[in-house]
């Protein structure tokens, strides 16, 4: 891989696009369990819930890609075939990410708007350059 592989302006806006909408999908599983633990102030272990919430994340980010290519005329199969087929690792490492900047701000599984631009800003930008590199090699999106 030389330098001039890491430079497709094309690529790297596609590969932002993938990454927001994983991004996306993940957040509202991730975030809404921990969300969901705080509010109701159910006292299970804080790695319990960051486990059950990025669980959570993975699943709502293949429901969420399941909806979007169905709706952009993919059959129920084939779009969930599709959102199965996304990379694990990428989004393991936006989750893995995102909670562990919620750990070192918070203490883990604690939502708070001013950490939140934090855990969102390192559940994208840490799964970023492995989506593009992805896409630039292999041709392979989520989109």
């Amino acid at each position: 891989m030389t330098a001039h592989f890491w430079l497709s302006g094309k690529s790297w806006l596609g590969s932002a696009h993938n990454t927001a909408w994983c991004l996306l999908g993940c957040s509202i599983g991730d975030l809404g369990t921990i969300g969901f633990f705080q509010v109701m102030e159910i006292g299970w272990p804080t790695l319990a819930i960051m486990t059950l919430a990025i669980i959570n994340g993975l699943i709502t980010s293949i429901i969420l890609e399941t909806v979007v290519l169905s709706l952009r005329g993919l059959t129920f199969k084939q779009a969930l075939h599709t959102a199965l087929g996304m990379s694990f690792l990428s989004m393991i490492a936006m989750e893995t990410a995102m909670n562990a900047t919620d750990w070192v701000y918070t203490g883990g599984a604690r939502l708070n708007w001013a950490v939140l631009p934090l855990i969102l800003s390192a559940g994208f930008i840490v799964p970023w350059p492995y989506n593009y590199w992805r896409l630039e090699k292999f041709g392979k999106a989520c989109h």
